[in-house]
This record gives C-alpha cells, sequence and structure tokens, in this order.
C-alpha cells in the first residue's frame, strides 16, 4: 500500500479461513506459499486463521513444518481475532506472533481502496449504484431481515 500503484492481493494470495475451511484448501494455500515459483514477490495471507477446526489447525501446522525446509523467503501473515488468539493454530504459531497497528491513517486506506475499486467506464454497470462508481459496497441495517 506504499503506492496506489501497488496491486491487491489475488485470489491466490487469501485464505479466508470458516469452521467449513477444509484440510485440503489450506494445504493448496500452504503449497503455494511455501514451494518456491516464479511471481515469488506474494505476500500470502489466513484471515481468520483461529476459525479452522481443530484437525485442520493440526494438519495445517504439521504440512507448515513439512513444507517451510523448500523455502526460506515465504511471506506469510496470519491474521485471528485477538479473542480466539489461544485456538490451536494461533498457539502454533505464538512465537511468530505480532500485534499489528496499521501504519497509515484511516483516510490513507480508503484512498488506496477507493483507487482500486473505482470502475473506469460506469454506463451499464452495476457500479453505477454504489457512491463514486465503486464496484464494491457495504448494505447494511440495524434491523435484522430487512431485505438487503
Amino acid at each position: 500500500m506504499n503506492s496506489p500503484k501497488q496491486p491487491l492481493p489475488t485470489f491466490d494470495e487469501v485464505l479466508l479461513c470458516t469452521p467449513q475451511t477444509s484440510a485440503e484448501q489450506v494445504g493448496l494455500f500452504l503449497r503455494r506459499c511455501l514451494i518456491p515459483c516464479q511471481g515469488g514477490d506474494k505476500i500470502y495471507t489466513m484471515l481468520y486463521a483461529d476459525e479452522l477446526s481443530y484437525d485442520v489447525s493440526c494438519r495445517a501446522q504439521e504440512l507448515f513444518q513439512h513444507l517451510q525446509c523448500y523455502n526460506s523467503s515465504y511471506r506469510l501473515i496470519i491474521l485471528c481475532n485477538c479473542e480466539r488468539e489461544n485456538s490451536y493454530l494461533p498457539s502454533a504459531f505464538s512465537h511468530c506472533k505480532v500485534h499489528m497497528i496499521p501504519q497509515r491513517s484511516q483516510a490513507d486506506i480508503q484512498q488506496y481502496l477507493r483507487h482500486h475499486f473505482r470502475v473506469a467506464q460506469p454506463s451499464s454497470s452495476a457500479a453505477a449504484v454504489f457512491k463514486e462508481h465503486m464496484c464494491v459496497g457495504i448494505v447494511s441495517s440495524k434491523r435484522a431481515g430487512m431485505g438487503k
């Protein structure tokens, strides 16, 4: 995010974990991260790794330990909810834990995202619905079940 020209992460660089995320999905992600290949400048991120099941977390840690010998310059970020930092995977990597404080202001982050999510030609696009011709928007309500 040091420059607006830096791209957003691609689909293969991010794994959004849920309790339903399979060991196979995590394994494929870790292989992309830890086995060297062309385009090695990627930063891989596991989001909500604390939500993985115990079995999947154990298998992920075992695979990580097995694969990390193939690549000593991998770049992996595991983000967890601080309220669930005692779950298996965050505990297994606790020796690597870093409490992160955003280095950029909220305004800078919003500007960066606006740059990447703005539709160049808004005509005939759903982006015309969202503010400033963004291709991403958040719709929320304080009342549940109101047809969002």
